[in-house]
């Protein structure tokens, strides 16, 4: 069985000659290329081979000496190693016998370059060269990201730059607004408005949509929570961004400095009430020890982490999956005795020691709707804030918080997400 072996010529060899018989080495000659001698190696006793070995050429031993060389005298050197093979390819020599299969030539897997990394607009181009968004809508997501860097920033220097506590003010939803509630929403919204993509603009912090100017509007339609989670802002624990992006949709170019809510209004507010599953991309940002800006655009949920070396959102989460069953949950306990007696029930289910392990769920709260489904889409579980005596219609916001959320995970109603076994068992409950 004989086969040509080609490799790199950098140490002036023109041809090499493999002679092998039953999967062992007999000889090796080659041929230099400048002088066109041919030398030849040989062991006494033929050396076995298979498909993880490699032969390493060399022009010095002293470079590779505790290797184990066919012969001392001759240069360049050839060595055996148990190395998988990466330079070197077989050949087999045409009349020759058939080749075996661990000497069949193989084609190298190219591995991933550690330095190699894809940022957020490399990605945001090549969904857009792919068909997947259209050059506007890439633009929106880029303003979007924008945004939460410069939140993230003053998030971080808060408590240096007095930026902590209320602002004194309560917003549309009867809340009271912290200082960075109405700076972050002005990011936002400002972001957005020199995109020159944006036509209408909602934020959960506004009382109307805003249409942006004639002159540098767009027609995309993007609804946000500027800052979820604000009252973790003062002792620094998780908060975080959610924003939905909808359909281009007629302009509402209306002045808002008027309070009466005439047809204008009407129409404008009607555009942006869409329900979620006309949505084209939604995601949110997390800020916590890493910021992490999680985005769906309907082709699978991708993570990028912010390097602040250099201000770059970096893909970290390619293509996250759910976990199908999870054994957190996360609800506020506070208000079990206003829950009613279905979902006690189920909560009682969740304590009790189970599984395959013995162990009950584990409970987590965060009190940052970003926190709770940004770790369950790591770990899966389930999630629920659920209606009360108190609140006949829950806490969240559909169109903000909701709608935005449930189109990066699997859900069942506006107020329950999380993995799908654990949605089966609650709904085997509320039944």
């Amino acid at each position: 069985m004989k086969f040509e072996v080609s490799m790199l010529q950098q140490l002036g060899i023109k041809s090499y000659s493999l002679i092998c018989h039953h999967n062992k080495i007999q000889s090796l000659s080659f041929t230099d290329r400048h002088t066109h001698t041919q030398s030849s190696m040989a062991e006494s006793t033929p050396f076995p081979i298979s498909s993880s070995t490699t032969l390493t050429f060399s022009t010095t031993s002293t470079s590779i000496s505790h290797l184990r060389p066919f012969h001392h005298q001759t240069q360049p050197y050839c060595y055996i190693t148990g190395k998988p093979i990466s330079s070197l390819r077989c050949q087999a020599v045409a009349g020759a016998a058939p080749a075996t299969p661990a000497a069949a030539t193989t084609t190298p897997i190219k591995k991933k370059n550690r330095y190699e990394i894809e940022n957020l607009t490399t990605w945001l181009l090549k969904q857009e060269q792919a068909g997947h968004i259209d050059a506007e809508l890439t633009i929106v997501l880029s303003s979007i990201s924008l945004a939460c860097k410069q939140i993230a920033s003053l998030l971080q220097r808060s408590s240096i730059i007095n930026l902590t506590g209320a602002q004194g003010t309560i917003n549309i939803q009867g809340e009271d607004q912290k200082k960075l509630d109405v700076i972050s929403n002005e990011l936002f919204c400002n972001c957005l408005r020199s995109s020159g993509r944006t036509g209408i603009i909602a934020s959960e912090e506004e009382d109307v949509p805003v249409a942006v100017e004639e002159t540098n509007s767009g027609n995309y339609i993007v609804v946000f929570d500027p800052i979820d989670g604000s009252a973790n802002i003062d002792i620094a624990l998780t908060t975080g961004s959610i924003f939905g992006i909808y359909a281009p949709d007629e302009q509402c170019l209306v002045d808002y400095d008027n309070d009466t809510l005439d047809q204008s209004k009407e129409k404008c507010i009607v555009s942006v009430c869409q329900p979620g599953s006309n949505l084209l991309a939604a995601g949110y940002c997390l800020y916590s020890s890493s910021v992490v800006f999680t985005i769906s655009i309907g082709n699978g949920v991708h993570g990028f982490t912010l390097d602040p070396a250099y201000g770059e959102f970096v893909l970290t989460h390619e293509d996250i999956k759910i976990p199908k069953s999870g054994r957190i949950y996360s609800f506020n306990e506070g208000n079990f005795d206003l829950w009613d007696t279905k979902l006690q029930n189920y909560l009682n289910h969740l304590r009790k020691p189970g599984g395959p392990h013995g162990k009950p769920y584990s409970g987590r709260y965060i009190g940052c709707l970003v926190g709770e489904i940004h770790r369950m889409l790591l770990y899966g579980g389930i999630y629920g804030n659920p209606k009360n005596e108190k609140a006949k219609n829950g806490n969240l916001r559909l169109l903000y918080e909701c709608a935005p959320m449930s189109y990066l995970v699997h859900q069942r109603t506006p107020i329950f997400i999380g993995s799908p076994d654990e949605i089966d068992i609650l709904v085997s409950y509320l039944a």
